[in-house]
């Protein structure tokens, strides 16, 4: 079943949209703003993102990068915005459609349909060796070679999968920060500091010289299999 993540500030929509998703076979979560939808989107993993600029905390220009930092999901624009330099910065920032409100449900499913039949599925990887881990991201396990089993905090988990979803990429610290705690703790960089510690402690052989969970001084970290 495909999972659907919709994203707009006005509640009547986001009830319409879930019925009708629903009623199509779609698996369907709604968020009302940004920071909502960047949480969601590490949680409930979906196989395209519908989203409205004009949200209360963030714009959706600022939510289509953010998501982009970590994913390839699909993100299918719905807005009131019809002008074409609000359509050309949202492609630019890594949308794949724009629809225009007010909108025709059906041909926003054919379109939401065709999108991710081009995409193809976005959770390819499921299981990372970390070390001497076996991680699960979709059951959310950590299994040792004898079987043991690693107990992970869910902030843990969510900054641990941003890292593991993007092998040998260096992830920005402004985009960590943003993804797992929200746009208002963006110059918290000591949370970063603080849960990588505990990450290589639980998860690298010698945590003091980590192979695995690196730090890129001033700009961010990356994940080195």
């Amino acid at each position: 079943m495909t999972r659907v993540l919709v994203v707009d500030d006005e509640p009547q929509l986001l009830r319409a949209l879930r019925i009708n998703l629903r009623a199509r076979d779609f698996a369907v979560e709604v968020a009302p703003d940004g920071t909502a939808a960047l949480r969601l989107a590490g949680d409930f993993h979906p196989d395209l993102v519908v989203l409205d600029l004009g949200l209360p905390d963030l714009d959706g220009v600022d939510v289509i990068q953010g998501l982009r930092g970590w994913t390839n999901v699909p993100i299918i624009v719905l807005s009131g915005r019809a002008g074409s330099r609000d359509k050309v910065e949202a492609l630019e920032a890594g949308a794949d459609d724009y629809v225009t409100k007010p909108f025709n449900m059906d041909e926003l499913v054919a379109r939401i349909r065709a999108v991710t039949r081009r995409a193809g599925p976005e959770d390819s990887v499921r299981v990372v060796a970390v070390g001497a881990w076996s991680v699960d991201l979709a059951d959310k396990t950590a299994t040792g070679a004898d079987g043991s089993a690693l107990r992970l905090t869910p902030t843990e988990w969510h900054l641990l999968e941003l890292l593991l979803r993007n092998p040998g990429k260096l992830i920005g610290q402004r985009q960590l920060l943003t993804s797992v705690w929200g746009p208002g703790y963006v110059k918290e960089t000591h949370y970063l500091r603080q849960y990588m510690a505990q990450l290589r402690r639980k998860l690298e052989a010698d945590p003091a010289r980590p192979r695995h969970l690196l730090t890129e001084p001033g700009m961010g970290y990356r994940f080195q299999p």
